[in-house]
């Protein structure tokens, strides 16, 4: 239930962030106070050695860290900035997310590793889905269609970094490789920010106490609380269960965006939606049997920051 409830969430709380604070800036201070919190947690916790891994490790956590966290989120934070009919809702943000599992399976197909036939049904329907949601539909309440691509953009950029990292050596801790994710995450969507000028352009007196508070959010409860309960999750629930996050999330995000900040949802959002979560969840169902031994870092519930 809090992975349910609080990274469904997190796409409210990120556009509530960009209301007022720089979009990537807001992304790096994240994942930036997270990353040394969970370094700090796990340094008096373990003791000194806590946070040692080699440098082939730290790498291949440092490339995950970027493509998940700088591509994936940050590309998501900026889709859902910017003004009304421009910044994309985030209940849309969402759906279009959702569709992560989906691209996880061609990159396995394209790999190699072939799924069953029902899984390239699911992923299908998924896409058939994703369609359907940003088809122009000429009104007012249209889906922003360069938000939308560039959060198709980032959730190809999570689904890369979700397949490389069950492929390359990283961190034996998936705690520890978190921290050197986030931090290298935390870097570069600063130094990506920087050549925006987001720097320049920041004032921390502009900045309502809304976004702040959404930020701090963003930091304890989407970064720190989630991914822990995930964590404990992939080693004490099968990960059957596990995988719901992945059409669970979508829906909480609509329901909130609507119910909290009025997003729209039109007839287009409910059918592009709902095929985008039936073909997520029969890719779900069908991967079950394989992917029941599997690790946080690999298969059909790719792993995540946060959102």
């Amino acid at each position: 239930m809090v992975v349910y409830l609080l990274w469904g969430s997190t796409y409210l709380a990120i556009r509530i962030t960009v209301e007022t604070l720089p979009p990537l800036l807001s992304a790096a201070l994240r994942f930036a106070v997270a990353g040394l919190i969970l370094a700090v947690v796990l340094r008096l916790r373990r003791g000194p050695g806590a946070l040692r891994v080699d440098r082939r490790q730290l790498a291949s956590a440092a490339l995950v860290g970027v493509l998940l966290l700088a591509g994936g989120n940050g590309l998501v934070v900026l889709a859902e900035s910017g003004p009304p009919g421009v910044a994309l809702p985030s209940g849309i943000a969402a759906l279009l997310v959702a569709t992560v599992p989906l691209l996880v399976v061609l990159l396995r197909a394209a790999t190699g590793d072939c799924p069953p036939i029902w899984t390239f049904a699911g992923v299908t329907l998924g896409f058939v889905g994703l369609v359907l949601l940003v088809l122009p539909a000429g009104s007012s309440d249209a889906v922003p269609l360069v938000g939308a691509l560039t959060v198709v953009a980032g959730a190809v950029s999570w689904s890369v970094g979700s397949f490389l990292s069950g492929r390359i050596r990283m961190p034996a801790d998936p705690f520890v490789a978190t921290v050197y994710e986030m931090l290298a995450g935390a870097l570069v969507l600063a130094v990506i920010a920087a050549g925006r000028g987001e720097l320049s352009d920041f004032h921390p007196a502009a900045v309502s106490t809304r976004s702040w508070l959404a930020l701090g959010y963003l930091m304890v409860a989407g970064s720190l609380v989630a991914f822990t309960a995930y964590v404990w999750l992939l080693h004490n629930a099968p990960i059957s269960l596990v995988s719901t996050y992945a059409y669970v999330n979508p829906a909480v995000a609509v329901a909130l965006g609507a119910l909290l900040v009025a997003e729209p949802i039109t007839p287009q959002v409910l059918l592009g939606g709902a095929v985008i979560v039936a073909g997520v969840a029969l890719v779900v169902s069908t991967e079950r049997p394989r992917r029941a031994g599997a690790g946080s870092r690999s298969g059909a519930a790719p792993v995540s920051s946060r959102r």
